[in-house]
Formats: C-alpha cells, sequence, structure tokens
C-alpha cells in the first residue's frame, strides 16, 4: 500500500521535529522576505543532495554490458543485456532502475560518469569526509562544503534558510558551518498535530513571561535580548509549524510514495518546499546505519538491486510529485557516494572499495543525458577503474549555475564547470 504525503508528515513530524528548527532566526520563516529573495536571480532554486551512504556499484548501476573488460571480471555479479534498460549500444540502466530510465528518457535525468578525486581514498570515513568538505586529505576541517555555502548565502544578506537534513541518522558533515545551524528533522512517532499543541503553549507561556509580541519586543525583552531571542523563535516555529498544517489540510492524496524511508524522506522535501520556508537546500540518505547500506562485500546481487529499486522508485515519485505541484522547474536533485566499487568480484559473490562513481542528477532544468565518458575497464587501479571528472567540478557547477553562490569562495579555488543546466 502506497503512503501519501500528507500520512506521512502527520505521523513523522511531531514535536522535536519542529522544535529542531528553532535554533534558526525568526527571519527565515518570512514569506514576505522569502518573496524578495526569490525574485533575484538563483534564489528560487532549490539543491535536493541523496548520500548514497557505503560505497554504490556503479558498474552494475550504469553497465557497460558491451565491453568485454566488464563480462570477464564479473562471473557471479555480470547483468546481461537482456536484462538492462538500454541508454545506449554500449551501457544499460540496471533492471530495477525502470523508474529512472523513464525520467531518463524524458531528459529529467542526467549521469555524470567517472567522478572521484585524484588519489581517492578507500576508507569509509575519510572518502566521507573528502565528499563533504571538498577538500580530500585536509583532516582539520570543520566545515561542509554546503556549510560553506550556507554561511555564505548568510554573509550576503539572504533571508532563506540555510539548509534542512531529512532523516533518522545524524545530519552528515556536509551540513556543518561555521557560523548558522543547520536544523534536522527525523522520523518519529509524535503527531504532527500533538506537535503543534505543544509549541502553541509553549509560545502563550513566553508571552506570559513577557516574551515577543506581534508588535514587537517589550521592555523586558529589549533589556534581555537572550529571552526576546528564544521567545522570536518558539513564535516562528509555530507559525512554520501553522504552515505545515495549512498544506497538510489542502493535500489531496495525489502525490502518493512508495513504502520506502527514502521516499517518505522526499515526501517531506516536497510538503517542507510547498510550505513556503524558504528552504534551499536539503540533505537526505539512502543505506545508512550499515545494515542495508551499499558496502556489499559479499552477495551483492540482491541487496544491490533492492537498494536500486528502492532509490528509482522513490526518486520517481518524488520528481512526480513536484512535477504536480508545479515546483520541478525549481528543484535539482543530486547524488553521490563515498566511492565506486571494484570491477574484479572478490570471491564472496561482492565487490571492494574503489574509485570511479556516477552522480546522478534530476530535474526539470537540465540538460539531460550522459556527461563524460565511461571509465575504462582496461586501466584498473587496485582492481577497480579510475575517475576522471573531479567532484569539485560538480560542486562549482551547482554552487554557481544552480544556487547561485560564489563557488570560489566556497570551494577554495575556481573549478571549470559542467554544462547540466538549460
Amino acid at each position: 500500500m502506497s503512503l501519501t504525503r500528507r500520512e506521512w508528515l502527520k505521523s513523522t513530524v511531531g514535536t522535536p521535529a519542529l522544535l529542531a528548527l528553532t535554533p534558526v532566526v525568526p527571519s527565515v520563516f518570512s514569506r514576505a522576505a522569502w518573496a524578495a529573495a526569490a525574485a533575484q536571480d538563483h534564489r528560487d532554486n532549490v539543491l535536493v543532495l541523496l548520500q548514497l551512504s557505503g560505497g554504490n556499484d556503479g558498474l552494475n548501476t550504469v553497465v557497460p554490458y558491451a565491453d568485454d573488460q566488464y563480462g570477464r571480471q564479473r562471473t557471479t555479479l555480470r547483468l546481461a543485456e537482456g536484462e538492462l534498460h538500454k541508454i545506449d549500444d554500449q551501457l544499460g540502466f540496471h533492471r530495477e532502475f525502470a523508474a529512472v530510465a523513464k525520467l531518463y528518457q524524458a531528459g529529467r535525468a542526467a549521469v555524470i560518469q567517472g567522478v572521484g578525486y585524484a588519489q581517492g581514498s578507500r576508507d569509509h570515513d575519510a572518502a566521507l569526509r573528502d565528499w563533504h568538505t571538498a577538500r580530500p586529505g585536509d583532516d582539520a576541517g570543520q566545515t561542509g562544503w554546503l556549510g560553506r555555502a550556507v554561511d555564505l548565502a548568510a554573509s550576503r544578506g539572504e533571508p532563506t534558510v540555510p539548509g534542512v537534513f531529512v532523516g533518522p541518522i545524524q545530519p552528515p558533515f556536509v551540513l556543518q558551518a561555521e557560523q548558522q545551524i543547520v536544523p534536522a528533522i527525523r522520523a518519529l512517532d509524535a503527531g504532527h498535530r500533538q506537535g503543534l499543541e505543544r509549541l502553541r503553549v509553549q509560545s502563550l507561556r513566553w508571552r506570559e513571561l513577557g516574551g515577543a509580541s506581534s508588535a514587537g519586543s517589550t521592555s523586558e525583552t529589549a533589556a534581555n535580548p537572550w529571552l526576546e531571542l528564544a521567545a522570536r523563535n518558539q513564535q516562528a516555529a509555530y507559525a512554520a509549524g501553522e504552515q505545515l498544517e495549512a498544506v497538510l489540510r489542502q493535500a489531496d492524496g495525489s502525490g502518493d510514495y512508495p513504502p520506502f524511508q527514502l521516499a517518505s524522506h522526499l515526501a517531506a522535501v516536497v510538503q517542507l518546499m510547498r510550505a513556503q520556508l524558504g528552504i534551499r537546500i536539503f540533505v537526505v540518505e539512502l543505506g545508512g546505519g550499515g545494515i542495508g547500506g551499499f558496502d556489499n562485500h559479499a552477495n551483492q546481487r540482491d541487496n544491490h538491486a533492492a537498494l536500486l529499486r528502492q532509490m528509482s522508485e522513490s526518486i520517481a515519485a518524488f520528481v512526480n510529485d513536484l512535477q504536480r505541484s508545479r515546483l520541478l522547474e525549481r528543484v535539482v536533485l543530486m547524488t553521490f557516494s563515498e566511492f565506486g566499487r571494484t570491477l574484479v568480484e572478490n570471491g564472496r559473490r561482492g565487490t571492494d572499495h574503489g574509485d570511479a562513481a556516477p552522480v546522478f542528477l534530476f530535474g526539470g532544468r537540465l540538460r539531460g543525458g550522459l556527461v563524460g565518458a565511461h571509465p575504462r575497464l582496461d586501466q584498473l587501479v587496485g582492481g577497480a577503474p579510475s575517475s576522471h571528472t573531479d567532484v569539485r567540478r560538480v560542486y562549482a557547477t551547482v554552487l554557481d549555475r544552480w544556487l547561485g553562490l560564489d563557488s570560489a569562495a566556497i570551494l577554495g579555488q575556481a573549478y571549470e564547470p559542467l554544462d547540466l543546466f538549460a
């Protein structure tokens, strides 16, 4: 049975989720400020970053079925031509990527091939940190590349929310900022309306204590700026909750999602966008927690297929929901994984940590198709094909040409952009 957006948000967005928004400054929730920002170039655009945790096997996602090396090196994991959704006479999508294949054919998807960085780490923690910071090998860095984007946007006076993580795990380091607080929304059992009622009661208590009113600050809060900030943030969170509630009341159930956790998180992204809270950066995750992730050293075939099905059907439902809501032209969803996998099987019907990995993008204003050549399978390093496109080129393109932020200031230097957007 499919899960509607309304049902999911009613069951998962509770008091702690809404309270997680309260550290953000009150102007975050100003619809007038959001409208003013949206009028400026790029400031209406939204990025959704999907982390594929564990190291996705790109070779069995975008499959080089016509390459003899693929067939020779993968005796148990090889996917035959007839099992695939063909891209061209060389490549095809995994059989469980049917929904993605349809998006690709409709021009709603792009695949950047062979992405990584020089001397990429094959250790999970180190590789994730490199992708999160966009500063490979820098173990002392304290911010992620999207966290720095958040700080830059705030420093130039953007009134929009810096970003939000939607998911049950700890927020990834990619959102770690120096100056701003990036909230997280976790899936909980508490009901949305129960959370709203608690916020309403707490807001009334703040007013009784002399908190900020709709007309402005009282003399007591003016003398106590911390009390004023707390009061305003509490009221702002309640106002945001009321906006969410209004969206829920208007939901028509047309945006049904498959019964996957990733789908529920992407449904929340659409609801938050429809509530017009001004959020421009979302991060979600698939495969975390160590169970069922992409780190398939053994018995990879079925595990990987199940994850790709969840990814494909969840993203397709998300794209369709955005299109129905007339939001698709504003959104790009981009995937990444900390590394690819080896071409060579490891003897346990699985693969080991590699290098090159594909990055997928989905949206309404993409130049769909393949970007770059498929990694060569006759020039392996440590049993894996090497990357040829620096991930920071991808980041720079998204920052400069989609979010309208100075990529050189965020990444530390300029990188040649890719031709991704129409």
